[in-house]
Formats: C-alpha cells, structure tokens, sequence
C-alpha cells in the first residue's frame, strides 16, 4: 500500500470520526431560540396546532393553523413540503410534543418544537399576530376583589382542551360543594384571559393557587390528586 492510499485511508478516518463527534442540531427550543431560528430559516414553515379560536386571538407571524384534535390534521399536514424545516408550537408545549412526534413519523426531517408555547412567548413580550377583537377578560384589580373573602380561595386556572384541567374539574367541583362552608372555588379560563394569565405568570397548565385572606399560601402546577389537595386545604 502506497503513501498515497495510506493518506487518503486516514483522511476518511478522521472525516468520519468528526462527523461522529458532531452533536445532532437540537429540536426542542426556547421561545427565543425557536424566534431567532424561525427568522435565519427562511425556507421554513410555522404550524400552530392549536385550535382555530386560539389562533384567531393571537399567533406567531406567518404562522399556518393546522388544528392538532382536527380530524384532518395528517391530511392538511401531507399538503406541506417534508424536506422544508417545520416550527410547531401551541399554547403551553404539549400538543406540539405530540404533533411533531406525529410529523416525524410522516417523514419530516426537521421539526423544531417551541418549548413552554404561547405562555412563554408571551411571558417574553414576543411579538404575535391578531386576527380576531380580543376581551381585555379579567382585571388585575377584578381578580384581586375575587380574593376577599373570608373563606379560604382556590382559584384554578385552566383551558377546555387541557387534559389535566378536565381531569380534575369533577374533583374541585365536589369539594366546592362539600367545603362550601370553608372554601370558595374560582375557575379561570386562561384562553379568555390572556393579560391576567401574563401578569400572574401562569406559564403552563394546569395551576392551583390557594389564598388566604388574599395571601397566597399555596400553588401548584400540573397535574395533582384530589387526595393532596384535600390536604392543603385541611392543613390551612
């Protein structure tokens, strides 16, 4: 074997074991992340799955709306390009986890998930396209008359096509009834009350805050039992 054959054996050695040491371009992205690269990728495609009342009271600019819980979401997905990058994104991360999942197996080789949704790109002061005349919903001041009260206050803060929230609803309602007496329930739709939500920095969902004499002593996001609420409510 000549100087020549052994050069070239060690430079495609060496050019795949770099290309091994590369690190894959990460698909999960902050809201700042997912702005800066939709902005450098100019051949991409924006996908709010969100439901079209949604996407009517705001949305990233250029963004296409191809509903997630529509019944035709893989068709109207198979209309776009697949080797064209894609940027999908809802209000709070987990429709979107579930739709680029989905995208990957129709063939998608570039999809980029904005972490933390339309909560966070808000929280970030982001800039967002309007479609539909938006209700101001709840005052600061409004919520904080909700919180005088003698009795202690749970305020839920939810969304219809929140999973988790509709899980829950039937438990808060119950002990709305049977707590009557010691504990007033508020339930908050964060769809319809975009600014308060900002303001209170209700990022994800679904959130339960507990006051006392209009001081919160309590909160928790996600997911929970009844068992442990029922708790927090014996114990204050």
């Amino acid at each position: 074997m000549n100087k020549r054959i052994i050069m070239q054996f060690l430079a495609i050695l060496i050019n795949s074991y770099v290309q091994g040491q590369t690190k894959p371009e990460p698909t999960k992205l902050s809201v700042t992340e997912f702005s800066e690269k939709i902005n450098t990728t100019k051949t991409g495609v924006v996908v709010d799955v969100r439901t079209p009342a949604e996407f009517e009271k705001g949305h990233v600019k250029d963004a296409i709306n191809i509903n997630w819980n529509g019944q035709d979401f893989q068709e109207q997905m198979a209309k776009l390009d697949k080797s064209k990058p894609v940027f999908v994104y809802c209000l709070s991360g987990g429709r979107s986890v579930a739709a680029a999942g989905e995208m990957r197996k129709m063939g998608f080789g570039q999809v980029f998930e904005m972490s933390g949704g339309m909560m966070q790109w808000r929280e970030k002061n982001l800039p967002e396209t309007k479609m539909a005349s938006v209700t101001k919903g709840m005052s600061l001041r409004e919520y904080e008359e909700l919180l005088n009260s003698d009795k202690l206050v749970l305020v839920d803060f939810y969304a219809d096509w929140c999973v988790p929230c509709r899980e829950m609803k039937p438990y808060l309602e119950k002990i709305s009834v049977e707590l009557a007496d010691q504990v007033k329930l508020v339930r908050i739709n964060v769809d319809e009350n975009v600014a308060l939500c900002k303001t209170l920095k209700i990022v994800a969902l679904p959130v339960l805050k507990l006051y006392k004499k209009k001081e919160l002593i309590w909160e928790n996001m996600g997911l929970i039992s009844e068992k442990k609420v029922r708790k927090q409510l014996k114990n204050n």
